[in-house]
């Protein structure tokens, strides 16, 4: 009985991380970009989009399927780095421990 109150002491401690990284990770901000830059979105560590910038040369009414695809590029880019965050963050509170495939954590 020993060792399952160890373990029910770990399960906690680790809850406890998990909800502290989760809160850090909706303070971090990443961002991603398409076009060199011409398009740039800023999106929080659990891949909520914040702002989105657009170069004014990028504005043009003719070329809107354009502006279109480097939005979902640039939020796609953003998207792969909050990922890679997430990666980091999850490898602290687990201490290397790896999670089995498809079980992706806290989202």
């Amino acid at each position: 009985m020993k060792n399952l109150g160890q373990m029910m002491k770990q399960a906690q401690a680790m809850q406890q991380r998990m909800e502290e990284m989760q809160a850090r990770l909706a303070e971090l901000e990443v961002q991603g970009s398409a076009g060199g830059g011409m398009v740039r979105v800023t999106m929080s560590g659990k891949a909520e989009v914040k702002r989105v910038k657009i170069d004014r040369a990028l504005v043009d009414p003719e070329e809107v399927e354009v502006l279109e695809d480097l939005v979902v590029a640039a939020i796609a880019d953003a998207k792969a780095k909050a990922e890679g965050l997430v990666a980091e963050e999850m490898a602290k509170v687990t201490g290397g421990l790896q999670l089995p495939p498809g079980l992706k954590l806290p989202f």
